[in-house]
């Protein structure tokens, strides 16, 4: 119970010591179909879950592991993903009879395949997850048929649950893999199957739970080191908490292992796992890991300057919605290996750091000779005491927006000779994210939209010689260029990305793919340095827009005095920042109405009309962006409010003058694939109240609007408006108000006449009509009543002059006199 308070109050310290993470948002984003950003979509109405991917060394064939299917897709034209061939391997009617009397679902009973590894240069070994009964094949690559006369058993190959994560990969010909050895997968196993010569597969020994609930991501071969890494998440059993506690592993085993000749016989001898802590110094740890991809080394380092590359997110709401890469290097793997072990109690079970003395090193190859005093020693100290840090003891990157699921890294070169690491995200919201690390950061170039639902499983695989990035989903296989040049236009947006991939060739004037065949490519990946790179000399604030140097192109917006007008400014960038400019004058709040997508709404009154110029700020680089003139019109017309707007395609200026300081600069001028200004239709407004739908509140949209008639003559700049400015209403509103006034005093001496009018033609009796003959006793009887009654009123006018009550009757209401009874009454 106290390591329990410890624990959440050592949560609670560290999240409010935990410094506010800074959002990284991607510079450009692309919805799903976007024009600008080409994606190809493979699928087809008999194949799904196409979840599991293998690309071959040339790049141009794309194996795919779905349900019930393996297909090979051709992938080498760029236009589209065609399938080359299929092969069908589905359970039969019985297996899926039996898979449903075992209590699953038919739905999760078909063959999902979850291991495809090349087994040599004719093969593919597959497995599947069988109906609940895993099965493993050979298949030839040249037919894509089985060439295994029957499938084999897939126990400790392939998971038998299509949901359950797993790990595979195949090394001289040898299946290592990490998955569940049972029908409810509560047997953890790491293996090796399909051994030759003097190897024998192995395994796990499970007596004293090596692999706690373990969660595999995925493993990998160093080749100068001759062993497998493995990486997983599973409970933390070193730590005394109540609450499960999931920590992140790296795991090792020797390709040259064969087991004990006693102790340990058929199982690992050289395994050994440590904790890979995502942690940076007074924060919590991001302990979940989710996908991890190896980086190797330059050509000519050592195999010690690997990196591995991972996501990691949290168990703890502090870091709940966060998502953290952090790097790791081999020699610190290794480090940790080579020190000292944790101590296994064996009564209680639980973990020490107590040291004691070596018998031998744990995960050391060769020890399938050693005596069975060191084999005991290794079987029960297999966890290390150390943790493996990130690179540098701080994290690569957070997001704290997006989950992100799987990654892939790439060294890329350059124009200037650099190598820069670039990370492709896959978020769980259906977009793949590309970053860039700097010294000063990951900086996200951009982010495509790869699949509209989230999807349960996918998977993502690089093909580097051909810089293509392939998604996985149940809905299709999806591939997505990895670069994107020709999006930027313009030398400062080529700059501006930080793209290593793109440059800027200053002969053929555009943004180019780099390769080894460009003599001199513009691009500054670290500093994002326009005016260096593309050799801009900065202009001037005074000498770009001031009262004597009007732009000289601008697009004309014709307006109606009193209407709302939205002048739009194109965001070529998430990271830029808008700024409205006029000539010797300042945009103040109580008349101008900055929209949340950059553009300007206002009322059009003489103070308003003029031009008016849009800046975009990026990394400290300022260009134009849009030119308006708002000038009234000659006839006045409806008044609805007008929207000038251009297309939020990108623009491309035609031309460009950069002025040295004390000369006259020319504004952008609009190219031709820019769309014509449209008229947004608005809802229309009289004359006297002006209505606009804006994203920002009422409350504030209707202060702002009450301005316009009280601030339109004040101050400007410091200078009074004049009224010649424009048409004056002043005569009108003296005209009006007298009309007004005497129509109330009219209304006023007419209306006490009316109602007394009123009143005594309802106390006056009818003259009597023809049909009075027809009248029945009782109907004359009241005639006689109504008459005594009138009779009765006018005497008792008298009475109230002399201050007594009795009966009135004005409106036909009938009200008692001072005896308490009724006028007509008898006593």
């Amino acid at each position: 119970m106290e390591s329990h308070s410890l624990l959440s109050f050592t949560v609670a310290f560290l999240g409010f010591l935990s410094p506010c993470v800074t959002r990284l948002a991607p510079r450009v984003s692309f919805t799903l179909g976007s024009p600008e950003r080409h994606v190809t979509l493979f699928n087809s109405h008999d194949v799904s879950n196409t979840t599991t991917l293998l690309l071959s060394e040339d790049g141009d064939t794309l194996y795919v592991g779905a349900r019930d299917a393996v297909l090979a897709l051709d992938v080498g034209r760029q236009e589209a993903i065609t399938m080359r061939s299929k092969l069908d391997w589905r359970p039969s009617e019985n297996d899926l009879e039996q898979c449903s009397m075992k209590g699953k679902k038919m739905v999760d009973c078909p063959n999902f395949i979850r291991v495809l590894q090349f087994l040599n240069a004719t093969h593919i070994y597959a497995c599947g997850t069988f109906a609940f009964s895993p099965r493993c094949t050979y298949i030839s690559l040249e037919t894509l048929t089985m060439t295994s006369p029957k499938p084999d058993e897939g126990r400790g190959r392939c998971p038998y649950d299509p949901y359950q994560r797993n790990t595979a990969i195949i090394v001289d010909g040898e299946l290592y893999t990490g998955t569940v050895a049972d029908y409810r997968g509560n047997r953890p196993v790491i293996s090796r199957h399909l051994s030759e010569g003097s190897h024998v597969d192995l395994k796990l020994d499970d007596t004293l739970g090596w692999l706690e609930d373990p969660t595999f991501i995925r493993s990998n071969f160093i080749p100068d080191e001759e062993k497998i890494y493995f990486f997983f998440s599973e409970v933390g059993r070193e730590y005394d908490f109540i609450d499960k506690f999931i920590v992140s592993r790296v795991a090792q085993i020797c390709m040259n292992d064969v087991g004990g000749q006693r102790t340990l016989q058929r199982r690992w001898t050289t395994f050994a796992k440590a904790q890979l802590l995502c942690q940076s110094d007074n924060e919590l740890p991001y302990n979940v890991i989710q996908d991890i991809d190896m980086l190797p080394p330059l050509e000519g380092a050592p195999a010690d300057d690997t990196l591995f590359y991972g996501i990691f997110t949290s168990q703890w709401s502090v870091n709940s919605g966060r998502s953290a890469v952090c790097s790791f290097r081999l020699s610190d793997i290794k480090s940790v290996f080579a020190g000292n072990y944790k101590v296994l109690n064996r009564d209680t079970l639980q973990w020490s750091t107590r040291v004691q003395e070596k018998v031998t090193n744990p995960g050391e190859c060769g020890l399938h000779n050693a005596s069975d005093n060191a084999l005991r020693f290794v079987k029960e100290n297999f966890l290390a005491d150390d943790s493996v840090r990130p690179v540098g003891r701080s994290l690569t990157m957070v997001c704290a927006d997006q989950n992100y699921s799987h990654l892939a890294v790439q060294r890329v070169q350059a124009a200037n000779k650099r190598n820069y690491t670039i990370l492709f995200l896959l978020t769980e919201s259906g977009y793949l994210q590309k970053a860039v690390l700097l010294d000063g950061g990951a900086h996200i170039i951009e982010e495509v939209q790869v699949f509209e639902q989230p999807q349960p499983v996918k998977n993502l695989q690089l093909s580097i010689s051909k810089h293509m990035v392939y998604v996985g989903t149940s809905e299709g296989v999806v591939r997505v260029p990895a670069a994107n040049c020709s999006f930027y236009w313009t030398c400062a947006q080529c700059v501006l990305a930080r793209d290593p991939f793109c440059g800027w060739d200053p002969t053929k004037r555009a943004c180019v793919e780099v390769s080894n065949t460009q003599v001199y490519l513009s691009q500054d990946i670290d500093r994002g340095n326009v005016e260096e790179a593309c050799n801009i000399v900065p202009i001037s604030h005074r000498t770009r827009f001031g009262p004597d140097n009007l732009p000289a192109a601008g697009e004309l917006v014709s307006v109606a005095l009193n209407e709302v007008v939205r002048l739009q400014c194109p965001s070529v960038s998430k990271l830029s920042h808008q700024v409205w400019e006029r000539p010797n004058s300042r945009l103040s709040s109580e008349l101008y109405l900055h929209l949340e997508d950059g553009s300007l709404c206002f009322v059009a009154t003489p103070a308003t009309l003029g031009h008016y110029l849009c800046l975009s700020t990026e990394n400290g680089y300022q260009q134009t962006m849009a030119v308006y003139q708002v000038k009234q019109k000659s006839s006045p017309t409806t008044q609805t409010p007008v929207t000038s707007t251009r297309a939020q395609t990108r623009p491309t200026p035609t031309t460009q003058t950069v002025a040295q300081p004390g000369q006259q600069t020319s504004a952008w001028i609009w190219p031709q694939r820019t769309e014509p200004r449209q008229r947004e239709p608005e809802p229309s407004s009289s004359t006297s109240e002006t209505r606009l739908t804006t994203r920002h509140s009422a409350g504030n949209l209707t202060k702002w609007t009450g301005n316009f008639a009280r601030k339109d003559a004040e101050l400007r700049d410091g200078e009074p408006l004049l009224l010649a400015q424009g048409s004056c209403y002043l005569k009108e509103l003296i005209i009006v108000s007298v009309l007004l006034v005497l129509c109330f005093s009219v209304l006023i001496t007419i209306l006490p006449s009316v109602i007394r009018k009123r009143c005594r033609t309802r106390t006056v009796p009818q003259a009597a009509t023809p049909a009075r003959e027809r009248r029945s006793p009782v109907e004359q009887e009241a005639l006689r009543g109504g008459q005594f009654l009138n009779n009765f009123n006018k005497g008792s006018e008298h009475s109230l002059h002399n201050g007594h009550a009795s009966g009135v009757v004005c409106n036909g209401a009938l009200l008692k006199n001072s005896n308490g009874h009724l006028p007509n009454t008898p006593i």
